[in-house]
């Protein structure tokens, strides 16, 4: 069949691919989204059962059994968008095409619709639209005019007939339409689309979080691990500070501790030698005082002058 082994090369040839949605979806929209992706990215649609059983022939087939994950989301009118390219890439030219639709009788809503308030351009006699959906409304000027904002349609519902002939006479599409990415597949691994909006900021945060706590947990039991080592010296270190500052015991860590509580003048006035600038700032400042006794003995000889 054709079909199989146009599906077969693709296994053979692609590690990644996504998982498609393809509701509401037009021919038109499928030709503009082929050629944006064409040269590094086929779409692949047919019926779930020969695409499952073509995917299955081929893992008993070849031993590769690393596709046998699809099978399980394979429900409903979905289709496969294998590809070379980068992952996020692709996801975002396949969002670019994105149609609006009309809200029709019996359609499950993908997201809220909300009617703001404001002129409709409506004449007083389609009143009884409103009234229905309970949709608070005055005239005025000839035309009828919604007082406040009204949630028509919430996200899961279905449509009903009095919302779908409003929402057409106020000439408002709620909805877009496009290939809605369900999964990722990758080398054998399949995960939520949410994954790729991961940054490595992100994954260097929740590591650094897992450390911390493992680091925690392993100081409050008493086990020795990568996490909590430094932690460990640290306070074993200050343990032996401690000691070494009550006793006579050093060694060359602790010295330069001893030296300070010794002599902490000394140690300010070196500061500033090693600080660069700012110490010579501070250097500078010191002699402040001696001008300002100068100046208070200039104001008493002009006193008694």
């Amino acid at each position: 069949m054709q079909y199989d082994s146009k599906l077969c090369e693709m296994l053979d040839t692609h590690t990644k691919c996504f998982i498609v949605h393809a509701d509401n979806v037009g021919s038109k929209q499928f030709m503009d989204i082929r050629a944006a992706l064409r040269g590094h990215t086929t779409i692949m649609m047919g019926k779930n059962t020969m695409m499952r059983r073509s995917i299955r022939l081929y893992c008993e087939r070849t031993g590769n059994d690393q596709w046998l994950c699809l099978l399980d989301h394979m429900i409903g009118n979905v289709g496969l968008v294998f590809t070379k390219g980068d992952l996020n890439e692709v996801r975002a030219t396949i969002a670019e095409f994105k149609v609006g639709a009309p809200a029709r009788v019996g359609v499950v809503a993908p997201n809220d619709v909300m009617i703001p308030a404001g002129g409709t351009g409506m004449d007083p006699s389609q009143t009884s639209f409103f009234q229905v959906l309970n949709i608070p409304t005055k005239i005025n000027k000839g035309t009828i005019e919604i007082t406040a904002d009204v949630h028509v349609v919430r996200t899961g519902e279905k449509v009903g007939a009095s919302e779908a002939t409003l929402l057409a006479k106020l000439g408002i599409k709620p909805f877009t339409y496009g290939l809605q990415i369900l999964q990722v597949y990758e080398d054998g691994s399949l995960y939520d689309p949410k994954v790729l909006d991961l940054t490595d900021d992100d994954l260097a945060e929740h590591i650094t979080v897992g450390v911390r706590n493992i680091a925690a947990l392993c100081r409050a039991l008493a086990i020795p691990s990568m996490a909590s080592a430094p932690h460990a010296l640290i306070d074993g270190y200050k343990n032996v500070l401690a000691i070494a500052l009550e006793t006579e015991y050093s060694f060359p860590l602790a010295d330069k501790v001893k030296e300070m509580l010794k002599n902490p003048g000394a140690f300010v006035v070196a500061a500033p030698a090693a600080g660069g600038d700012a110490g010579g700032a501070a250097a500078a400042a010191a002699p402040e005082p001696e001008p300002e006794e100068e100046e208070d003995e200039d104001m008493g000889f002009s006193l008694f002058d």
